[in-house]
């Protein structure tokens, strides 16, 4: 009797009812329960043994367990007890699980007016009551305490908002950090239905990741061991941030959750969300942002690089159909990324992003353990129409082939693929045609596009802008004619020099046959045959001379003059 002493007048009455709730007993009597818990009254009725016999009931299933009960029974006797934050909700639902439902009102009623006038009046107040909710479920959900608590979250933070009560003004971010991630979904839901800000949704999600996962964002990579706690946190805190349409969240936030995703093994569907989430707000990501999720869980060696490629081809993706499904704005992006705003002065997120990538390129190409493949897949994996300069790509290949001296030419050749040496500036073009890192065809490109350039500023009356470019000065009429003869004309050289290349080929070859008494005279002809090929600037393959790309500073035509018939020289 020592819990119910209090609650009746004479301890001589024996209890005819026993509560059986996990290791806990109630000896209570059946007058003071039954006429009000239905539920109890039911299970008596049932009972065998007559209406003198001491029933025993199993409650295990009661939600709030024995302190729920406890203050139940407390009410039944008419006892006092405290209703508070903690354990209104939970009260709420033993109620309904024991159906007291009494027309003269009832506790049920009693923890209603408590939750309207003080538990959700205040936002702590509301938090506490809906991480209450989390032990209760679902009977929680099934009686509306949850939404109800939900609301309230979200109409406080609603309010403070515009109304600041406190300093700092963002005080009630701190206070999200004690919900469970499935509570703090359901108020990021709530505070959508109340159409609150996005910056609303970023601080209240960017705020609650880092608070919760402040042990986990702070961990140090060279752990072996991460707990698998840890990898669940962070699996559950991502699938319930805001969609990126409702709020797309900072990107440097992001690459940091990254960052921590692959370095303590979560999910690939987690890691994969937070990869399209990065790709979302890629044009406002930094170079050392996705250097961070470049590097390993040290941050000393590059390890992630395919993580950065799949952000990079996500992000040209969903430009690319932005751009195609757009009307007049996928026009003006597609006029973009040809070039023809690039030297107005137009920008543009995928200029943007290519510049980042170039940057990324340039800081990674200095690992010695970086392969061709990973390089090249993640410097090209922006289109080469997006630059309107590749001098910043020029850079990175230059550091790559510094930092890798033992690169056959083949795979030099390789590293230059990304980039076209047409798109160099004039101090690029320059400093490519003294480089002796650089292969063959590269510097071929250079010079040939140089001396193409040099030719037109002396036959077509043009002079140097300030970036070393051909300005012709003949009207736009004149320019179109010019263009035609001279692409024709151009055209037959280049024709006329392919012909006698393969006679030459042919001549050597012959000689070859007819020779085989001095290997060192055939030495000399072969070292001599593929040097001939070599200087050969038109031709086929990934360095291509396509002047098709020349276009006048001013006037926007082809700018293409018919060099002079000097074949076999580059200068």
């Amino acid at each position: 009797m020592d819990r119910t002493s209090q609650w009746v007048s004479s301890p001589d009455i024996p209890a005819d009812l026993l509560i059986r709730i996990a290791d806990d007993v109630f000896p209570l009597h059946k007058a003071v329960m039954v006429p009000k818990c239905g539920y109890i009254r039911k299970a008596v009725a049932a009972a065998r043994g007559g209406a003198t016999a001491t029933v025993d009931l199993d409650l295990s299933a009661l939600p709030g367990a024995a302190d729920a009960f406890d203050k139940v029974a407390r009410y039944c006797y008419g006892a006092n007890f405290e209703i508070s934050v903690r354990n209104a909700a939970a009260l709420l639902c033993a109620a309904a699980f024991l159906d007291m439902h009494p027309t003269d009102g009832g506790l049920a009623r009693r923890v209603e007016e408590f939750l309207a006038k003080v538990g959700l009046r205040t936002l702590p107040g509301a938090v506490a009551v809906l991480r209450s909710c989390e032990g209760l479920l679902p009977a929680a959900e099934e009686i509306g305490v949850v939404q109800r608590s939900a609301d309230a979250i979200a109409l406080r933070i609603c309010n403070e908002v515009l109304f600041p009560t406190r300093s700092p003004p963002e005080w009630w971010t701190a206070e999200l950090a004690a919900l469970s991630p499935a509570s703090f979904h359901k108020v990021i839901t709530a505070l959508r239905c109340r159409r609150a800000e996005p910056e609303v949704l970023v601080a209240a999600a960017t705020a609650y990741a880092e608070l919760l996962l402040a042990e986990v964002l702070a961990a140090d990579g060279h752990a072996a061991d991460h707990s698998r706690m840890h990898r669940a946190l962070v699996e559950s805190v991502v699938a319930v941030l805001p969609s990126t349409d409702d709020a797309p969240l900072p990107a440097a936030f992001l690459c940091h959750l990254l960052h921590v995703a692959i370095t303590i093994g979560a999910s690939a569907k987690t890691c994969r969300d937070l990869e399209l989430r990065v790709a979302a707000v890629l044009d406002q990501a930094t170079a050392g942002d996705l250097l961070t999720v470049a590097l390993d869980g040290a941050g000393e060696r590059v390890q992630n690089v395919d993580a950065v490629r799949r952000i990079i081809t996500a992000f040209v993706e969903r430009d690319s159909a932005a751009s195609s499904g757009g009307g007049a704005n996928g026009r003006n992006r597609r006029a973009s990324l040809s070039g023809a705003g690039a030297l107005q002065g137009g920008g543009g997120a995928m200029q943007t992003v290519a510049k980042t990538v170039d940057e990324v390129a340039a800081e990674i190409a200095t690992e010695e353990s970086l392969p061709i493949s990973k390089f090249v897949g993640l410097a090209g994996a922006v289109p080469k129409e997006a630059r309107a300069t590749h001098d910043c790509l020029y850079r990175a290949v230059d550091i790559y082939l510094k930092a890798h001296p033992a690169l056959e030419e083949t795979e030099r050749e390789k590293v230059c693929s990304v980039m076209d040496p047409l798109k160099l500036s004039y101090q690029g073009r320059l400093h490519a045609s003294q480089n002796n890192r650089l292969p063959l065809q590269a510097v071929l490109s250079a010079l040939y596009y140089d001396q193409l350039k040099l030719r037109s500023g002396d036959e077509g009356g043009g002079g140097w802008d300030a970036y070393g470019n051909g300005v012709m000065r003949s009207s736009a009429a004149g320019s179109a004619r010019k263009q035609a003869k001279e692409e024709a004309s151009l055209a037959r050289e280049n024709e006329a020099l392919r012909s006698e290349l393969a006679r030459m080929r042919a001549y050597v070859s012959g000689m070859q046959q007819q020779s085989k008494g001095s290997s060192s005279s055939r030495g000399k002809k072969g070292s001599w045959l593929r040097t001939l090929s070599r200087l050969n600037p038109f031709k086929a393959g990934i360095w291509g001379k396509d002047t098709s790309g020349i276009v006048d500073g001013k006037t926007g035509a082809m700018n293409s003059v018919k060099p002079k018939r000097r074949r076999f020289s580059i200068s």
